[in-house]
């Protein structure tokens, strides 16, 4: 005996002499598509070329040091006492004005690596983005001091090497990075989207 085609399938593909009380497969056409699509392949929100440009911001944010900050070209202050190195006075000022704009580019860095809400940054990015930030602090403080050595007044440093433009605090140099690397958690904290809860919710059980 035959049993009748189901529903949505071709009467030629029926299936043939099935005995009563087999289960007969549902048919599908051969062009449906999946209802789950298929995952997005991973974004990765730091590459090398973001590396690169991050490190090489160091250089003109050496340059806004050494025209910024006494000891320097001195314009943040224009106090004409404080263009030379020999006031002690302006170290401290000095060693600041480069700690403010590694914050700046510290955060700028930070953004820059966090991605977007949907594609995180993962450990690989934080990574690269936290080294790129101290190559660009390490790119930063070399640029200042030659920039006070080629423009700059020479001065007598027999006294102290801090008499010429320099960073008195190595310190600083930390700012870069840990600015980035706070940029980037605050950023995944603030932005990150709760998951998407999957499946159809069941009403109570039956009694």
């Amino acid at each position: 005996m035959t049993q009748p085609a189901v529903h949505g399938q071709h009467p030629h593909d029926a299936p043939q002499n099935v005995r009563p009380g087999d289960t007969v497969p549902a048919a599908f056409p051969a062009d449906a598509a999946p209802s789950h699509p298929a995952p997005e392949a991973g974004r990765s929100a730091m590459s090398w070329r973001k590396a690169a440009v991050i490190a090489a911001a160091g250089v003109p944010v050496g340059l806004v040091w050494w025209l910024l900050a006494p000891s320097g070209l001195n314009l943040l202050s224009g106090n004409p006492e404080l263009r030379s190195g020999g006031n002690t006075e302006g170290w401290l000022p000095r060693d600041l004005v480069l700690a403010g704009l590694f914050l700046l580019a510290g955060c700028i860095s930070g953004a820059v690596a966090s991605g977007t809400k949907h594609h995180g940054p993962s450990g690989r990015d934080v990574l690269l983005a936290v080294g790129a930030g101290a190559a660009g602090a390490l790119a930063a403080w070399g640029t200042g001091v030659v920039c006070g050595l080629w423009w700059g007044t020479p001065e007598d440093t027999s006294a102290s090497a801090s008499i010429a433009f320099s960073l008195r605090s190595l310190a600083v140099l930390a700012i870069w990075p840990a600015a980035t690397a706070l940029a980037i958690f605050l950023n995944t904290v603030f932005t990150t989207t709760k998951p998407e809860t999957t499946g159809e919710t069941t009403g109570p059980a039956p009694l």
